[in-house]
């Protein structure tokens, strides 16, 4: 039998084509197969459609040609969105974008537009297929998807990418150090998971002047760990497990004078370290919490001071070369000895004329100091007053002696005022 038409030399369309493969290269009317006049352009009830560009019209062939319940799956398989209208292209059916596919259905034909049913068959299958959907962070366990953060080494000098999303960085090493690529590349959702296992500190780095946890990197001793998660602007650790063995942490600030305000992640470290050249009295404001400082002023004072404070009870000040233990009570800076208990040993720093090592909070000028080998010195007001050897004491200065002086024999020298010398 001949499927030939003997009118068009044409095949003759039977009037139900199961299956199509359609390029769609431009606005593209479609017939029904038994109204086709050729072997293209016709609808079949299974296409498979490939969009060449994008913007591209499907239109379905008259629906009062027809019955209703006439129907059609199409499936997208290329990477352009198209859209599938009625015939007179004054409504739209559907839109069907890239890997999707629709099932559309007549459910009335008085008129050549027609009315029509949409059913979203999901996108490459009619259901989820967990092995396809898994990704980074999710792993197919039968028809679900689980969470998943597997583990693998981390190398000195990493920088951080895409891929370790949801997965768990380990390190195993002694000192080693990290970097974290630009926020931006990596966008507002990103996370791993990291673990200092190793026998030193591990360093973690921003890329230019991006921050985590407000600093420019953030230091994970021996069995710390946490979540970091990118903002697309910054990084923040969460959970983050201070070790139980390395409690105490180091701030080193550089200060120049007039206020300075720390932020909740520098007042969280317990050794606090200032540097810098002061040009003005600097006072240093810390949050409201309680905490065990151990702050060392280690600027090059010019004659200017540094303050802790809170802003809101006593403030104490460090000397130029000095270091305090300090209490906070979330109010007050308190010296954490305010008595001597039991024998001990005091050594003091030499100190300086004008930075006696043994001073007065309220007069750091004046105090003891040691100016040179097996020599004892007492500064007053930042001027030696006072000095003792192994050979003898210098006073410099007016001496007044209310009471006899005694020694060998020999007369008053100038500048000895009152007494009796025998």
């Amino acid at each position: 039998m001949s499927y030939v038409s003997p009118f068009t030399g044409d095949v003759i369309q039977p009037t139900d084509v199961s299956f199509r493969a359609v390029t769609l290269s431009a606005n593209t009317q479609l017939n029904w197969p038994s109204n086709s006049t050729t072997n293209t352009d016709f609808a079949a009830r299974i296409m498979q459609v490939t969009a060449t560009a994008g913007s591209l019209n499907l239109f379905m062939p008259p629906a009062d040609q027809t019955s209703v319940g006439n129907d059609a799956l199409i499936r997208n398989i290329g990477a352009n969105t198209f859209t599938v209208k009625d015939y007179t292209g004054v409504n739209t059916i559907v839109s069907v974008a890239a890997g999707e596919s629709k099932y559309i259905y007549i459910t009335t034909n008085a008129t050549a537009q027609g009315t029509w049913g949409v059913i979203a068959f999901g996108t490459g299958t009619s259901s989820a297929d967990a092995a396809t959907l898994a990704g980074y962070g999710l792993v197919a366990s039968g028809a679900t998807l689980n969470q998943s953060h597997p583990s693998s080494s981390i190398t000195t000098g990493t920088t951080f990418a895409a891929t370790d999303r949801a997965q768990t960085r380990v390190w195993a090493g002694g000192a080693g150090t990290a970097t974290l690529p630009a926020a931006a590349t990596l966008g507002n959702n990103w996370f791993t998971l990291f673990k200092n296992n190793g026998t030193g500190s591990f360093i973690v780095s921003c890329t230019g002047a991006e921050l985590i946890d407000g600093n420019s990197t953030k230091t994970f001793n021996p069995t710390e760990s946490a979540f970091i998660v990118c903002t697309g602007t910054a990084y923040v650790t969460v959970g983050y497990g201070v070790s139980s063995q390395f409690t105490f942490t180091a701030l080193t600030k550089s200060v120049t004078g007039g206020a300075v305000t720390l932020t909740n992640n520098e007042a969280a470290n317990n050794i606090q370290e200032y540097v810098g050249s002061l040009s003005s009295n600097s006072i240093v404001t810390f949050p409201a919490v309680v905490n065990l400082y151990v702050i060392s002023n280690q600027t090059t004072d010019n004659g200017f001071s540094l303050t802790v404070t809170t802003g809101l009870g006593f403030s104490a000040t460090i000397p130029p070369g000095q270091q305090a233990t300090l209490i906070c009570d979330g109010t007050n800076f308190l010296n954490a000895n305010t008595t001597q208990a039991g024998a001990s040993t005091v050594s003091l720093l030499d100190g300086t004329v004008g930075t006696p090592s043994l001073n007065f909070a309220a007069e750091t000028g004046t105090g003891v100091y040691r100016p040179a080998a097996g020599e004892f010195g007492v500064s007053v007001l930042g001027t030696q007053r006072f000095k003792a050897t192994a050979t003898g004491v210098a006073v410099t200065g007016v001496v007044a002696a209310s009471g006899a002086v005694s020694g060998t024999t020999g007369t008053f020298t100038t500048g000895i005022a009152g007494g009796t010398f025998t």
